[in-house]
């Protein structure tokens, strides 16, 4: 890949999105706070994306954790199942989701394309004012086709 002098909002934002993934020793998360973060941002924008490829019962439990922040515990309670069927379900619908985007790349598509248009709004933004704003309309356009 080729690097370029992007201003610091960009990059924050790209890398927002380029989040990797991360490894799982016993059972139990290596990843510090920001990590954490970072992973949940990483499902709720994978989620986004491949949710209709879900079981219902996998949305549920997803939504529940990710999206509304509910502990295993109150999932379980809920749902009066088990802590430990909920975290299977989760981690398996993690799985589902990278397997997804290991497979299809669309969040991957989605984000080169946002840095893309990035990069041609930085250029734009030397053109004059009646072409910056065609170019700039037209990359709303290519950014909003999903």
């Amino acid at each position: 890949m080729f690097s370029l002098d992007i201003p610091a909002f960009i990059k924050y934002d790209m890398y927002c999105c380029g989040v990797k993934c991360f490894s799982f020793t016993d059972g139990v998360d290596t990843v510090n706070n920001e990590n954490v973060l970072e992973k949940t941002n990483r499902i709720n924008l994978l989620f986004d994306f491949y949710e209709p490829l879900l079981t219902e019962k996998q949305k549920t439990f997803m939504k529940y954790y990710f999206q509304d922040n509910y502990s295993l515990g109150e999932i379980a309670s809920e749902f009066g199942i088990s802590r430990q069927a909920i975290y299977e379900h989760i981690k398996r619908s993690e799985f589902m989701l990278e397997e997804y985007e290991h497979k299809l790349k669309l969040l991957a598509k989605h984000e080169q394309r946002l840095e893309t248009a990035a990069l041609i709004e930085l250029i734009a933004a030397d053109l004059s004012s009646e072409q910056g704003s065609a170019v700039k309309g037209l990359l709303q356009q290519i950014v909003h086709i999903d």
